[in-house]
């Protein structure tokens, strides 16, 4: 017999469960049988009362049941955790197997059925971000557990630190906040810096102050396409961050390559990165608004480079910002084309699930008309497989990657 508070939801939230979306939104909600707190577990049923899902509840949050399981017979004591755990360690041995597995996304919320929970591995250190309150609850079991596996696979974890500061948290009730989670009888490291190699290039990763988790992992198989195709190639590297793209460009034999990024901080890692990979003979780096750098360039009919790559911050967080998202895409993209020679390659990329493949496609083809060029198309690509796409939840769906020769 299950025990759990019933919340029964609309025809509207049941067609969503079945059609296999988590998450239950708290206008779906249209009564409540049952004692609960908050960070629950409930079950979620049919307007007839018919089971259709379990998850934790949140009354804080616009997403007031966040589905985990919809077999009736799971028992979420602590062994279904650790099964759920090992499945996605699997998973990623197999999709990034080798050193892969040394510096990638570990679990990926909903897409690994980790409600609102991430976990990236660099090197020897896990970083963990918790973005629901039920994971908040149970992250004293979890992450024990987690090592637990990983440290018997013979992988080397010497710490774990949390990046919970990020205001969605306070959505879900929760505080901001970062710092060494305590293994137990365990000191955490002296530094949170660590060395990962990626694709062949060597990066340190400051976990406790560098953007997102310390790294943006997502990119690293789109970041080899570009290096396949830049050998003798003049590159310019637009949003560089931490020079990621330049330097694989770099490494795949580019005869220059200029990385741009708006930030100092950035720019200086991404000069401390060449040299560290010894490409810095090759590397020059711009600290620029691309935007302003883009129309400096055009104006003066500057032609100096035959491969521009753009991967500029998400424009837009929410749907009712696509509008203004999509002219600042059309605009940089407008403008690489114009700059580049017949011939010549860009490497364009949207990190927002909130533009979607349909709306980015027509915005290039839009971009395209106006520069009065047009574009072969040598890749279509998407998140690494670390990143998994859940195809019932368009919200794991979230990186476009093109890759188009000027013709």
């Amino acid at each position: 017999m299950r025990n759990y508070p019933k919340f029964y939801i609309t025809k509207k939230g049941e067609r969503a469960v079945r059609g296999g979306h988590p998450w239950v939104y708290g206008e779906e909600v249209t009564r409540v049988d049952g004692n609960y707190a908050n960070g629950d577990l409930v079950d979620v049923v049919t307007d007839k009362g018919k089971y259709l899902g379990a998850g934790f509840v949140n009354d804080n949050s616009k997403i007031r049941v966040r589905i985990l399981s919809t077999n009736t017979n799971d028992r979420f004591e602590e062994a279904f955790w650790e099964r759920r755990l090992q499945y996605a360690l699997d998973y990623r041995k197999t999709v990034m197997p080798g050193d892969d597995f040394k510096c990638c996304r570990l679990i990926f919320g909903e897409a690994d059925q980790f409600p609102g929970w991430t976990v990236d591995r660099y090197n020897d250190l896990l970083v963990i971000q918790t973005l629901s309150l039920g994971m908040e609850q149970r992250k004293h079991m979890l992450i024990p557990l987690l090592v637990k596996l990983l440290r018997k696979d013979g992988e080397t974890i010497t710490g774990v630190y949390e990046r919970n500061d990020v205001k969605i948290r306070l959505l879900e009730g929760l505080e901001e906040g970062k710092g060494w989670f305590a293994l137990e009888g365990e000191v955490p490291p002296a530094s949170p810096v660590t060395t990962i190699c990626e694709n062949g290039i060597v990066y340190d990763v400051d976990v406790e102050n560098g953007q997102k988790t310390g790294f943006f992992l997502d990119q690293k198989y789109n970041r080899q396409s570009v290096a396949r195709i830049a050998k003798g190639k003049h590159v310019l590297d637009c949003f560089t961050h931490t020079g990621s793209f330049a330097l694989n460009a770099a490494k795949g034999g580019a005869a220059h390559v200029t990385a741009v990024d708006v930030s100092g901080e950035a720019c200086r890692m991404t000069a401390l990165n060449a040299e560290k990979n010894g490409v810095a003979d090759r590397m020059e780096v711009v600290q620029a608004d691309v935007f302003a750098l883009l129309d400096k360039l055009e104006a003066e009919h500057n032609r100096d480079y035959d491969f521009i790559i753009l991967d500029p911050p998400a424009f837009t967080k929410s749907r009712k910002t696509v509008r203004n998202a999509t002219a600042g895409y059309k605009d940089i993209n407008m403008k690489a084309m114009k700059l580049l020679p017949r011939g010549g390659y860009l490497a364009t990329c949207s990190c927002s699930h909130f533009m979607k493949e349909e709306l980015f496609v027509e915005m290039l083809h839009d971009a395209a008309v106006e520069a009065h060029v047009q574009l072969r198309q040598i890749e279509a690509r998407q998140q690494a497989p670390d990143h998994p796409v859940l195809w019932n939840v368009p919200e794991t769906n979230y990186l476009k990657f093109y890759i188009f020769q000027v013709v």
